[in-house]
């Protein structure tokens, strides 16, 4: 039991980063992509003694996927931010404030991805930032390779009119 808690820590701490940064990615909230990673880490440790023999990276990180996909399904009265809109409106004020290229760019990615349907957002997310095959990203989706191509071509097109990345490259994966 020992070397299973030690295993899944050495994991949770070499590869927590990547995990929250996909789920960033999906959903566009970092306090979410916070709780989705740590809802898939909680049901990746239950099955632990099985999942570390294959890919336990990719187990996860499916998981993931699964429960960004499962929260967006959810009612929108289920679940509403906790501080009040004074901290939110402060907290909104400081990141426009910032006005680094880095900030600006990453804003400008994040506005486009939410004008994405969930699953052209997951295929982009998968297939760019994870640089998954499309027949990968398909298994991971549970969808057709079909299904992730079109669904690429859609959210490229979108992406590419986004005003807010012009002048930056939108462009098919290599």
């Amino acid at each position: 039991m020992e070397r299973r808690d030690e295993d899944f820590t050495a994991f949770v701490v070499a590869r927590s980063g990547r995990l929250v940064h996909i789920a960033r990615m999906l959903c566009g909230d970092a306090a979410l992509a916070e709780d989705l990673v740590q809802t898939a880490l909680e049901k990746a440790y239950l099955r632990w003694d099985r999942i570390e023999l294959g890919d336990p990276f990719g187990y996860v990180r499916q998981a993931v996927v699964n429960q960004h996909l499962s929260w967006v399904r959810r009612r929108p009265w289920r679940e509403r931010p906790s501080g009040s809109s004074t901290e939110l409106d402060q907290a909104h004020s400081l990141t426009l404030t910032d006005s680094t290229a880095g900030v600006d760019r990453r804003l400008a990615i994040e506005g486009a991805l939410n004008r994405l349907t969930r699953r052209e957002r997951a295929v982009v997310v998968l297939r760019y930032v994870e640089d998954l095959t499309e027949a990968q990203t398909a298994a991971v989706l549970g969808v057709a390779v079909g299904t992730v191509k079109s669904a690429t071509s859609r959210a490229m097109q979108k992406l590419r009119a986004a005003p807010e990345l012009s002048g930056t490259q939108v462009g098919e994966h290599a």
